[in-house]
């Protein structure tokens, strides 16, 4: 397969792209074969991207919003539903609305998806054996990963954590916690580190999700990464309460994040609904600084978060618009140059063998879009594209 007069974004060349524009890429097999300047740089007639990657989702919840309805701004409100709603979850009530997310995702173009499962007590949820069974099912398709979603108060009891622990080193996951304002916090986090650390497990942390200024778990979190040394993969989801804090604050804990090495994730969709006052127009938008974490080298990533469930009861898994919603709320310009947000930084955040660079060699795992520009990105033709998934087209989407 041939792909002419394309542009690849710059933060996903990986070559020297030198002057050059529009690139032909030449795919063979399941690969890259080459990528060469298209001859004469006439105008580009699409724009070629790695296959994105969705890093922080909830299959367990989502297509519940009929059901429970929407929480209208309040988190603990959709806290509490999702609970009530969870003690009836079984295998097969889970898994039609699971794999419906996979199908919407594989359609979109996404090639791997990382799911946070409510695991509420020291005992494995139902969840997590439909994940297990998905992830074989799908993989080749979509690579499926799972984080423990705990409330991180759970970990107080050192015996509930250890299990936990356990049971998502065996199941090949990654180790997590809701982590807001909680009592003794740097105690709790200090023993999460040590199970994650015992266990060789990564972490990924839901973290400050709401607009308290006095919120410091991202800079507590950062501060222990840094403590318990490099080598030990940290994510952290939200981080709402940055964006309330002082600059000088704001600017403190993302240099400690930096030094940590910690990737950072923005939900646009569910914390734009979430956040901010019900009863006016909201001020707040519910955005983590991106900008100001990239120029302190934190480059961040954007991902769907909750679809049609009591957080967020709207949506789908089509990463574009989340991408499309991110560039207006964070004021992400030129778009062009944060496509990595859905690429390249959340492939590195879960650790996939492919980084998303584009060059020869490389996966012929792609999507290409009909934009030939950065004004093109947010618009519906904009939007058209054709997946490739191993080298062949999957299909065209309006």
């Amino acid at each position: 397969m041939r792909l002419e007069a394309v542009r690849i974004p710059p933060r996903l060349c990986g070559f020297d792209p030198g002057e050059s524009r529009v690139f032909d890429v030449v795919l063979e097999g399941t690969r890259v074969a080459s990528v060469t300047p298209t001859p004469g740089q006439p105008a580009a007639r699409g724009t070629l991207l790695s296959a994105p990657v969705d890093a922080h989702v909830h299959l367990d919840k989502n297509y519940t919003v009929q059901e429970v309805g929407a929480a209208q701004g309040d988190l603990f409100t959709a806290i509490r539903r999702m609970n009530t709603h969870r003690a009836g979850w079984t295998a097969p009530t889970l898994r039609p609305r699971m794999e419906r997310a996979l199908h919407e995702a594989w359609h979109a173009g996404t090639r791997a998806l990382r799911t946070h499962l409510d695991w509420v007590e020291p005992e494995a949820p139902v969840a997590l054996g439909v994940v297990e069974a998905l992830r074989e099912a799908w993989e080749g398709r979509v690579a499926l990963q799972f984080v423990s979603l705990t409330p991180l108060d759970v970990f107080a009891d050192a015996a509930a954590g250890e299990r936990i622990a356990q049971d998502v080193k065996r199941a090949g996951g990654v180790l997590g916690a809701f982590v807001y304002r909680n009592a003794k916090l740097a105690e709790t986090l200090g023993r999460v580190f040590e199970l994650a650390q015992k266990h060789g497990l990564a972490l990924d942390f839901h973290v400050d999700e709401g607009l308290d200024v006095e919120a410091t778990g991202l800079r507590t979190i950062a501060e222990l990464a840094i403590a318990h040394g490099p080598g030990l993969p940290v994510v952290c989801g939200h981080a709402c309460s940055l964006a309330m804090q002082p600059d000088a604050d704001a600017a403190q804990t993302l240099a400690l994040c930096a030094k940590a090495g910690l990737h950072l994730i923005a939900l646009p969709t569910t914390n734009l609904y979430l956040q901010g006052a019900w009863d006016r127009t909201p001020v707040a938008r519910g955005i983590t600084r991106i900008r100001e974490a990239a120029t302190h080298g934190v480059r961040a990533s954007l991902a769907t978060d909750n679809v049609q469930d009591a957080f967020y009861p709207y949506g789908g898994y089509d990463l574009l618009e989340t991408f499309g919603l991110g560039v207006q709320v964070a004021h992400l310009a030129p778009a062009l140059d944060w496509l990595d947000t859905i690429t390249l930084n959340p492939a590195r955040a879960l650790g996939l063998a492919w980084d998303g660079r584009i060059a020869a060699g490389c996966p012929a795992d792609l999507l290409l879009l009909a934009a030939t520009d950065e004004h093109e990105l947010l618009d519906p033709r904009g939007r058209r594209r054709t997946v490739i998934r191993a080298g062949r087209t999957l299909e065209k989407m309006a």
